[in-house]
């Protein structure tokens, strides 16, 4: 009897082991990032005469939970930027925004650095604005976005990336991407 419950103890032991290890490595964590964004089709059917920049600098906020080394869910803000055209006096400005909920899967390559893909849908607002008289509105919409990005782990709570992500239908219309390169940071809390 003694000997049947020394090897339930031992087994249930072993089997406990890998489960406690597992929720260690469980984490909330929060970021954020700035970068590049460069949305693309913004400047296609401008009259002639009009100059554009599809560029400029993105920022967003995030927080996720690690469920286990290789899985993880993030929510987070992007803030695009703009798109500007303008020409003789005429501006036309179109600002970007996105909520997004993206699962991220993650594959360490070395002991501190991993690479990681990620998936998900964004609910986006693209606002107009301009002084052309009769223009101007907002639209929003949901689409895809998915993205790769690198992390080194500088020390356990402490994480930095580089990535890239696209979004698409942002603001709802069916042929208005963007693309955001961006470097930032996580902290984990355990």
């Amino acid at each position: 009897m003694k000997s049947a419950i020394a090897v339930f103890a031992v087994t249930a032991t072993a089997f406990a082991l890998p489960a406690a290890a597992q929720m260690n490595t469980s984490a909330f964590y929060v970021g954020g990032s700035v970068g590049q964004s460069k949305f693309k089709n913004s400047c296609t059917g401008l009259p002639a005469g009009f100059s554009c920049d599809e560029k400029d600098t993105a920022w967003r906020i995030l927080g996720g939970y690690q469920f286990t080394p290789n899985i993880a869910a993030e929510v987070g803000y992007h803030n695009f930027g703009e798109t500007k055209a303008s020409s003789g006096g005429f501006e036309v400005k179109d600002k970007a925004s996105a909520w997004e909920l993206v699962a991220l899967g993650m594959w360490p390559i070395a002991n501190q650095f991993g690479i990681y893909g990620k998936l998900g849908a964004h609910h986006s607002e693209s606002k107009l604005e301009s002084n052309l008289p009769g223009t101007g509105g907002k639209e929003t919409g949901n689409g895809l976005t998915f993205g790769a990005g690198l992390q080194w782990n500088v020390m356990a709570p402490l994480g930095l990336r580089a990535e890239w992500q696209r979004y698409d239908k942002v603001g709802g219309v069916s042929d208005n991407k963007l693309d955001v390169l961006s470097l930032g940071a996580v902290y984990r809390f355990r």
